[in-house]
């Protein structure tokens, strides 16, 4: 089955996330935790873990269908101490808060050298705060998003996520999100049913399809290879439908949240209706 939905606002209360969802006809969903600009968030009370866990179950939302992001000022990679300390404690936090909500992975972007160490150490150093976050929670599986490759950032090819995977003590507990605008900046060809199919097959040979855990569905304002990170409304960006419907109805994405992070909320409901009748062969 697909779990097709969007990243929704939790503003209000996490609870408030998954009425959002419900209300665009989703079945899967993302959300932010805590605030994603800001280090430190008040933890969460019983209260709203209670109002999040009850909105979950009146509305039929299992963990497998709910896909967190942290922070965007994490970087597991980071190459001076100060960083990557602060960044890890974020990160456990994080971690944290999916454990005490119920939710069964988080995802995140894998981090940066900040051109003051080498690509290999920062690979290590961000599979050494995976598990370091690992060993201090449970049942939470920690998602490295590919990225674009923009500025210094890595997991940008599939080699460097395949790097940190190996380094991980526990790999029953980590795994990816594919986001297809990233990919495609990156220098995944995306724009034909068959070019889908072939990414997904390297992803396969390179990482291993058990590992996906997870989508992000955003066309593309950036063009191909540019590593550039910009996303755009289905069908409106370089990438085009073609893709969406490989994705739609290859049963190597069924049981994971596919999320749509596209630019114009309004018409996201339009989008996941979009997605579901592509499930139909033509």
């Amino acid at each position: 089955m697909k779990y097709i939905g969007a990243h929704v606002s939790a503003a209000g209360g996490v609870d408030q996330a998954v009425e959002r969802a419900v209300a665009i006809g989703a079945d899967a969903f993302a959300l932010f935790t805590k605030n994603q600009r800001q280090w430190r968030a008040k933890p969460l009370g019983e209260e709203v873990i209670e109002a999040f866990r009850d909105a979950c179950r009146r509305h039929g939302f299992g963990p497998g269908q709910i896909l967190p992001h942290d922070s965007y000022l994490i970087n597991l990679g980071h190459p001076e101490a100060e960083g990557l300390a602060k960044s890890r404690a974020a990160f456990l936090d994080e971690m944290q808060r999916c454990e005490r909500l119920g939710i069964d992975r988080l995802n995140f972007h894998p981090g940066s050298h900040l051109r003051k160490i080498g690509e290999s150490d920062c690979l290590s150093r961000i599979a050494e705060s995976i598990n370091q976050a690992l060993s201090e929670t449970q049942g939470v599986t920690a998602v490295l998003e590919n990225t674009a490759g923009q500025g210094s950032n890595l997991g940008w090819r599939f080699e460097q996520l395949a790097e940190i995977i190996a380094q991980v003590d526990d790999r029953s507990r980590v795994g990816v999100c594919l986001d297809t605008c990233h990919a495609f900046a990156a220098g995944y060809d995306l724009r034909t049913r068959e070019a889908t199919l072939a990414m997904l097959d390297e992803f396969d040979a390179v990482v291993g399809i058990d590992y996906l855990k997870g989508m992000h569905l955003n066309d593309a304002k950036s063009e191909l290879g540019s590593r550039v990170d910009r996303h755009h409304s289905l069908g409106r960006g370089n990438i085009g439908t073609a893709c969406f419907t490989a994705l739609m109805r290859d049963p190597r994405t069924d049981d994971m949240p596919l999320v749509l992070e596209t630019i114009e909320p309004a018409i996201w409901a339009e989008e996941i209706a979009w997605l579901r009748a592509q499930q139909e062969a033509p």
